[in-house]
């Protein structure tokens, strides 16, 4: 087996590639540096693999590897693909529930005299000793956002650990949800996105979710040289230094980034629409403010009126998704709809992700991959 030459880093997102997480040459306030870049392509020519069944779905090539998944935060998709990806590659996973049936974590530098019992820097210490990688889901605070928009916890773990740490949502980053939709869109498009129309259009919800997954998508489509408009009601853009991340990575790759406030306006010609909630940053300052604003938003919910301004386009969203607020049944259930797509391909994503991070890959894939239909043709 040859090893591939990649070294193992911790995976913040797709352009923060370091031995700490840390930006890379660019970095967090530009375009994916070369690090990133490797990884990302390489990953994603994998992922098509797999999906394309171009290559085993079973291997024992971690058969010596073990995980340890910490999930902070709730999962269905996220734990079911990481653990299946896990097995299929030969690896044992490892499910931790910080809270349910371990020890609180303490955070900060002050004496530990409430209820934690135990400080992430030993948990996560503890748990490197014990597995070859962790995968990490710690969504955002919701109530400090310079806290968020810096990933200060995420990275208390990435310095915590002494092997590499995946990140399966944080604050701010949703790399295995990007990588698996990339892969979707590139084997429904033949490969052939470059210019293609992308709409990220923002979607009702009861409550404020994160920006992890808007965040991601957006410079997912721009990486992929796609033409994106954020559609969003005022007060709902997200945040500036992923909008200046995203729009340096559009210089590199072709592509394109805009912002409205008229959704149809957005969806005309569309070749994809991917819809997702998420909360407006005033959620930090004011969030009863941010909560009326966003219950009178109910019209942003995608049916077939939306879509029929596209040009015949696909239908996006990463799961779980509330029907008939975000999207109705109609167009959920239509045929051009890729939700469930898209969670299968999560298993095919982190398979990839884990074979970057542990150098188990036999040989790097094709690059005409890309450019090939798998099986899963929309």
């Amino acid at each position: 087996m040859t090893t591939k030459t990649l070294t193992p880093e911790h995976l913040l997102n797709w352009h923060s590639i370091g031995p700490d997480g840390t930006a890379g040459p660019d970095g967090m306030d530009g375009a994916a540096g070369p690090d990133g870049k490797k990884a990302w392509n390489w990953c994603l020519r994998r992922a098509l693999a797999y999906g394309g069944h171009r290559i085993p779905s079973n291997t024992t090539s971690a058969s010596d590897k073990k995980i340890a998944l910490v999930f902070f935060n709730d999962s269905l998709r996220t734990r079911a693909s990481m653990e299946l990806a896990a097995f299929q590659l030969g690896a044992y996973p490892l499910v931790v529930t910080p809270g349910s049936g371990t020890w609180g974590f303490a955070w900060n530098d002050e004496p530990m005299v409430g209820g934690e019992a135990e400080h992430i820097r030993e948990a996560i210490g503890v748990l490197s000793r014990y597995s070859d990688a962790l995968g990490v889901r710690l969504f955002a605070s919701g109530t400090d956002l310079e806290m968020d928009r810096n990933e200060s916890r995420f990275s208390a773990i990435m310095k915590a650990s002494s092997v590499p740490v995946i990140n399966l949502e944080s604050a701010f980053w949703h790399p295995c949800q990007a990588l698996a939709d990339a892969a979707v869109i590139t084997s429904h498009m033949a490969g052939e996105t470059q210019e293609r129309k992308f709409v990220l259009t923002w979607a009702p919800h009861p409550k404020a979710l994160p920006t992890a997954v808007p965040n991601s998508t957006l410079l997912m489509a721009v990486r992929l040289g796609m033409h994106v408009t954020v559609a969003r009601p005022d007060g709902f853009d997200l945040d500036e230094t992923v909008m200046h991340a995203a729009t340096a990575e559009a210089v590199k790759s072709g592509g394109s980034v805009s912002v409205t406030n008229d959704q149809a306006g957005a969806c005309e010609s569309a070749d994809v629409v991917y819809a997702k909630s998420w909360g407006g940053l005033g959620r930090y300052e004011n969030p009863e403010e941010e909560a009326d604003e966003r219950r009178s938003h109910a019209s942003w919910c995608v049916d077939e009126s939306l879509m029929s301004h596209t040009n015949d386009a696909v239908f996006m969203h990463c799961l779980p998704v509330r029907r008939g607020v975000v999207v109705t049944d109609s167009v959920l259930d239509g045929p051009g709809s890729l939700h469930l797509d898209q969670a299968e391909y999560r298993v095919h994503a982190q398979k990839a992700i884990l074979e970057w991070t542990w150098g188990l890959a036999e040989s790097e894939p094709e690059a005409a991959d890309v450019h090939k239909t798998s099986e899963m043709n929309g």
